[in-house]
């Protein structure tokens, strides 16, 4: 691998701004340009939008502009995928790192749409992963470690638990998730999404370990507030949704290989009762040596806006180098090594 990468940030939301941070603060990796949608952020200096000191390196609009700079990567995080825009920037000879989701299995997309960017990418010798929390690390990266440790496995379940009681968000809690509200207007989409955000991580630890799904199941449920509860977004009536699981389940033969299961919830006291969790994960390994692991989040509840971005994006940053050295297409997990972060 190289001592240095030139690298593009594609856009500045919550997980891109904190990924900006950390590239120009990373001692092997040199900002080579920033690509903004927003007329109010073209023109102003990376420094500046990332909250630290000029760095020279002016945010853009113009595409041209950004694949004429002959970057080695760009992490590319917008709020939605431009398979367009990928294809011209892995063409350009620049490689990807991505948080977007449709990446994390090439079987999972279109195959037409998996041409092009396998063509994309032969065309620029490049190469595009997924990454991030979840999916990623806690689908993919942390189980392959845990079931090295297997020789027979009956089950695998996941559960990500996030207490949103101190997120001060109504716009996100009441209007987008659905806190609230009777549990009659949460619709099955909703809950059921994990199908698509989920399932092809998920199929990627399963098609490493020899035991190919056949099908994948999503499905959800809520959980409501006996009694009126503030939070720190408002307040949540008696009888509405105070708890949200999303389960999704890869089954063969029948049987349930590997479930994810995100459990969120503005309260604990919850009719049906849930099993509930802090912050954090836990990983439920059910095989020839079973393991029982749980990983939370050691941070105030009201400081958590601040932390989680971190989890995501620093996870894309560490990986940059290892894809920029893969073969070109369209890289999994189980195609990269193991993401090996350089703290010095």
């Amino acid at each position: 691998m190289s001592d240095g990468y030139r690298v593009v940030q594609w856009a500045t939301g919550n997980i891109g701004t904190k990924a900006l941070r950390e590239v120009i603060a990373h001692p092997r990796l040199d900002l080579a340009g920033l690509y903004v949608r927003s007329a109010a952020k073209e023109g102003r200096d990376a420094g500046e939008l990332a909250g630290g000191e000029p760095t020279g390196v002016l945010a853009t609009r113009d595409v041209e502009e950004i694949l004429a700079l002959g970057a080695d990567c760009v992490l590319y995080m917008p709020l939605a995928c431009d398979f367009d825009e990928v294809c011209r920037i892995l063409a350009s000879g620049a490689n990807i790192v991505t948080t977007r989701g449709e990446f994390h299995r090439p079987e999972a997309l279109d195959p037409a749409l998996r041409a092009r960017i396998e063509a994309a990418c032969a065309h620029g010798g490049t190469s595009i992963h997924s990454t991030g929390s979840s999916p990623g690390f806690i689908t993919e990266a942390l189980p392959i470690v845990l079931t090295s440790l297997q020789r027979r496995l009956d089950g695998l379940v996941i559960d990500e638990f996030a207490d949103l009681s101190r997120r001060d968000s109504p716009a996100l809690l009441f209007d987008v998730m659905g806190f609230g509200r009777p549990p009659a207007e949460i619709g099955e989409a909703r809950l059921s999404h994990g199908k698509t955000s989920f399932g092809p991580s998920l199929a990627v630890l399963t098609d490493a370990l020899g035991l190919p799904l056949d099908t994948i199941e999503a499905s959800g449920e809520v959980a409501v507030t006996p009694e009126t509860v503030e939070i720190a977004a408002g307040t949540l009536a008696a009888g509405t949704v105070a708890a949200q699981r999303m389960i999704v389940t890869g089954l063969r033969g029948g049987a349930p290989v590997v479930t994810f299961r995100a459990n969120w919830y503005c309260a604990t006291a919850l009719e049906p009762g849930w099993d509930l969790g802090s912050t954090g994960w836990r990983v439920r390994v059910d095989g020839d040596a079973p393991l029982d692991v749980t990983i939370g989040f050691p941070v105030p509840l009201n400081g958590l806006g601040a932390v989680t971005p971190g989890y995501t994006a620093n996870r894309a940053v560490n990986a940059i180098p290892h894809v920029c050295a893969a073969a070109p297409g369209i890289r999994t997990s189980v195609d990269l090594p193991q993401i090996t972060a350089f703290l010095g």
